[in-house]
C-alpha cells in the first residue's frame, strides 16, 4: 500500500511557496527519495532525477561546470528528458558523495532557471557544517520513521475515531473504552513493526514477524556497512560497538549511557566524535542531561552525560528478538518494557522537532524527560507497569515554585485522568504532541 508520509506537505510547501532549493535528510531507508518521488509525481510538476551513487559522472559534471549552460550539457547527457527553465525541478540523491554540494547551491538558486531538490543518507555525518550553508538558499527538512499516526494508515482506523482522540487529548477527557483498547493494541503492534517504510509495508501485505526482523537485521547490516567507512580501523570498532551497546543500557533501570561500559576506564572525550557520529547520522536519538529542569534548557545542558535510544523502536525489539516480540503482543507482565516505551517517547518526540533532555537528582529522583512544551517546562514521566501514578521525582518538580511547572505528562497504558497539575495520559497519545507555538506573539512597535 501507498503510505502517506507528513513530510510530503512540507514538500509541498516548499514546492508551490518557496524558491530556496530543499535538502531532506535522514538516516538511512526512511523513505527520503520516495517521498520526494511521490510529491513532485503527485504535484505533476516535470522533474529529473539524479543519483550520486548509481551515476558517479553526476559528480564530476558538478565538480567542473563553468556555467548554467555547461551543466544542463553535461546533465543532459545522462538523461533523455528536457530541461525547460522556469519548470523543471532538478532532484540530486545520494548527495553525501559530493558535500560541496551545499555550498554551490547557491549560485543555482541565484541564477533562477530551475528548482532544486537535494537528498541522502549520512547528511549530518558528510556534511558537517550544514549550519554555514547559505542562509536564504536552502530549506532543509529532516525525515524520521513513520510515527505512530502515520503507521495507524494500515488499520481500519477511520478519521472520525482519529479526530476523537485527538479531541480527548486537547480537552483532557477519558477516550471511549472499546477505543482506548483497540488502540493500545495497534500501539503494542507498532513497537513490534516500528516505522520504517518497507517493515511497516511488508506488515500491511503478510503479517509475518520474522519478515520484520529479516528486515531490521538488513538495515543493521546497512548500518553497520557504513561505520566502516570512517576513516580510522579504531574508530570503525568504537563506533560499532557504541551502537550495539544501546539495547543492553536500555535494560538498565535508569536507561543512562555509561561510556565505561564500552572499556573499563574509558571517558566521555575519547568517544565523543563517535558519538557525534551516530547521532549526526540519524541511527541514535541522545537525550541530554539537564543540570535543572528550567527554562532553557538548552542553558542547563551537560553534553557528556546523557540517555541514547534508537532511531526506531521496531529495529529495538528485532534486535531484542522473537522472544521479547511475543511478550509483547502477548502481554506478558514479565517484559522489562520501561526501556522500550522510553524509546518509542524519544523517536515520537524528536520527530515533532522537541530538543529532548532528563533531570536527574540524588535527593529528588529522575524526570525521563523534560522538554518545552508551548512555552512552559513540560516534565514527563513514562511508565511500561500498572503502577504508573508513583513518580516521587514527577510531584517534586511539579510541587516547586522555582521550576514554574502548568502541567506534567504521565505516559502509560492508561485512560486519560488528570489530578491536579499532572495529567496521565495513554502512551499512544505521544503521537499527538506538536512543536508549534500557540498563540500570536506581537512585539509592541517602540517609538522614539
Amino acid at each position: 500500500m501507498e503510505l502517506k508520509r507528513k513530510i510530503s506537505t512540507r514538500i509541498e510547501e516548499w514546492y508551490r511557496k518557496n524558491k530556496n532549493a530543499l535538502l531532506i535528510k535522514g538516516a538511512r531507508q526512511v523513505g527520503k527519495t520516495h517521498i520526494i518521488r511521490t510529491t513532485l509525481n503527485e504535484l505533476k510538476c516535470h522533474y529529473i532525477e539524479f543519483n550520486l551513487i548509481e551515476q558517479p559522472e553526476v559528480i564530476d559534471i558538478l565538480s567542473n561546470y563553468h556555467s548554467l549552460d555547461e551543466l544542463v550539457m553535461g546533465l543532459s547527457t545522462l538523461t533523455k528528458q528536457p530541461f525547460i527553465k522556469g519548470e523543471t525541478v532538478i532532484f540530486f540523491d545520494e548527495i553525501q558523495k559530493y558535500k560541496e554540494m551545499v555550498t554551490k547551491i547557491k549560485f543555482l538558486v541565484d541564477e533562477g532557471s530551475f528548482r532544486y531538490i537535494l537528498s541522502g543518507s549520512l547528511l549530518g555525518v558528510e556534511i558537517t557544517n550544514l549550519s554555514s550553508a547559505p542562509v536564504g538558499y536552502l530549506t532543509t527538512y529532516d525525515m524520521y520513521p513513520l510515527d505512530f499516526e502515520e503507521f495507524l494508515q494500515i488499520t481500519n482506523i477511520t478519521g472520525d475515531i482519529l479526530n476523537h482522540l485527538k479531541e480527548c487529548f486537547a480537552h483532557r477527557q477519558p477516550v471511549m473504552d472499546v477505543i482506548h483498547q483497540k488502540v493500545l493494541s495497534l500501539f503494542t503492534q507498532y513497537l513490534v513493526v516500528g516505522g520504517m517504510p518497507e517493515a511497516v509495508s511488508t506488515f500491511a501485505s503478510s503479517y509475518n514477524v520474522n519478515d520484520i526482523i529479516s528486515i531490521h537485521r538488513d538495515i543493521v547490516s546497512l548500518y553497520n556497512l557504513d561505520f566502516t567507512q570512517y576513516e580510522t580501523a579504531d574508530k570503525k570498532l568504537q563506533i560499532a560497538n557504541i551502537y550495539n551497546i544501546v539495547p543492553a543500557e536500555l535494560l538498565k533501570q535508569n536507561r543512562r549511557f555509561i561510556v565505561s561500559d564500552l572499556k573499563k576506564g574509558l571517558h566521555f572525550e575519547r568517544i565523543e566524535n563517535s558519538f557525534l557520529w551516530l547521532k549526526n547520522a540519524g541511527v541514535v536519538i541522545p537525550v541530554y542531561n539537564a543540570t535543572e529542569p528550567r527554562i532553557p534548557l538548552k542553558l542547563n545542558e551537560k553534553q557528556s552525560l546523557f540517555k541514547l535510544y534508537l532511531s526506531d523502536v521496531g529495529m529495538l525489539t528485532s534486535i531484542y528478538g522473537m522472544s521479547t516480540k511475543t511478550m509483547l503482543l502477548n502481554k506478558d507482565k514479565n517484559l522489562n518494557g520501561g526501556g522500550l516505551y522510553e524509546n518509542v517517547v524519544a523517536t515520537e518526540l524528536i520527530s515533532k522537532g522537541f530538543d529532548l533532555y532528563y533531570y536527574n537528582s540524588k535527593r529528588h529522583g529522575e524526570l525521563d524527560f523534560v522538554i518545552e512544551y508551548q512555552g512552559s517546562l513540560m516534565p514527563i514521566e513514562v511508565k511500561s507497569g500498572k503502577d504508573y501514578t508513583a513518580h516521587s521525582a514527577l510531584n517534586s518538580c511539579v510541587n516547586n515554585p522555582e521550576y514554574n511547572v502548568k502541567e506534567a505528562f504521565v505516559f502509560a497504558d492508561c485512560n486519560i485522568e488528570k489530578r491536579g497539575k499532572i495529567t496521565y495520559l495513554p502512551i499512544y497519545m505521544i503521537s499527538f504532541m506538536n512543536n508549534d507555538i500557540i498563540g500570536n506573539y506581537i512585539i509592541d512597535k517602540i517609538e522614539f
